[in-house]
């Protein structure tokens, strides 16, 4: 969105409350993107990602398909995420500034022609099937990490409501990873935990 002085912004309910209840005729609590910076630190410092063994896509409400290359370092503090959002949304990419690797794009969709053959995929309701984190991971993961096919998890980057299997037809069954209502960063953790210590990774 515009500002006054005419600089583009990331849409938020914080910062945009009257133009998303006015101008958009919106419920301002849809958007949140800080859910999505929260998400997107737990995911970033998780061993299992520093282990090399996670592969991150976002997409949003307009149905905007995001890669996100494994050396992407997201920045700590919203403001500069935002930022960063709205350069990518703009250029349809984002190039580290030494060795120009692509960090994040822009990618075409539908997202279920990036998952490879064998992929499962499950996702993140809290309506789903209720598992702890160590049982989710023995019960829908392989032993060895080395030459299994991956494992997707769907999980949603909103204030209320949970992803939709409608959306999201490759999904394979709903799961719950706690009978609370967590936020996405911790629902992450949890998922995490649980994939750590069935691979063996401290």
């Amino acid at each position: 969105v515009k500002n006054k002085r005419g600089v583009y912004e990331l849409l938020n309910c914080d910062d945009h409350r009257e133009i998303c209840k006015r101008k958009l005729k919106k419920d301002p609590n849809a958007y949140r993107p800080d859910i999505l910076h929260q998400e997107m630190l737990a995911l970033q410092d998780s061993p299992l990602n520093k282990a090399g063994l996670l592969k991150i896509y976002v997409a949003t409400q307009k149905k905007v398909l995001i890669d996100i290359h494994a050396a992407t370092r997201i920045p700590r503090t919203y403001k500069r995420f935002a930022g960063l959002m709205v350069q990518l949304l703009h250029k349809m990419k984002i190039k580290a500034g030494q060795d120009h690797t692509t960090l994040l794009k822009v990618i075409k969709n539908p997202f279920s022609q990036y998952l490879p053959a064998g992929t499962r995929c499950f996702g993140m309701s809290c309506e789903g099937t209720l598992y702890s984190p160590i049982s989710l991971a023995s019960s829908l993961l392989p032993s060895d990490y080395s030459n299994a096919p991956p494992t997707c998890f769907v999980v949603g980057a909103m204030s209320t409501g949970h992803i939709l299997l409608e959306d999201h037809p490759y999904i394979e069954k709903m799961i719950s990873i706690s009978e609370y209502p967590l936020s996405g960063a911790s629902a992450l953790s949890r998922i995490m935990t649980g994939i750590e210590h069935h691979w063996g990774i401290v």
